[in-house]
């Protein structure tokens, strides 16, 4: 059993991703529903389907790489943990290598991008930092 199930959903995409995988499968929640959403639209991934299997269900995320082969995404950190949470006002998000990469936000209107989250003016916790 695993605590810190964001940490688990990024690890599974890094390891899959240096495994030359074409898929993952991670435990689904909305959390993940909808940091993957995220991953999909910033292009990061091609696509997700979600699997039912009469518990909590699976996200099947199919990763994307580059015509050398090589995964899109290069980096995936962690910046809000279990015992040492992070959260910031919609003024000092930080931005992933000066705003190439993308900063996933859980707000009180939802699981959104450091972008959005500044242009409707919301804090709150940083999940992860992707690029």
């Amino acid at each position: 059993m695993h605590s810190d199930t964001i940490s688990d959903f990024l690890t599974r995409i890094r390891n899959a991703q240096r495994a030359g995988h074409r898929r993952v499968d991670i435990p689904a929640s909305k959390i993940k529903r909808a940091m993957t959403k995220i991953l999909v639209d910033k292009g990061y991934v091609n696509r997700f389907i979600d699997i039912e299997d009469g518990k909590q269900g699976i996200i099947r995320i199919f990763l994307k790489y580059d015509a050398y082969g090589k995964p899109v995404i290069r980096e995936m950190k962690r910046v809000s943990k279990p015992g040492l949470r992070k959260y910031s006002s919609s003024e000092k998000i930080p931005r992933s290598y000066n705003g190439l990469g993308v900063v996933i936000v859980s707000t009180s209107r939802g699981v959104m991008t450091d972008k959005e989250a500044r242009k409707l003016n919301v804090g709150g916790e940083i999940l992860c930092t992707v690029y």
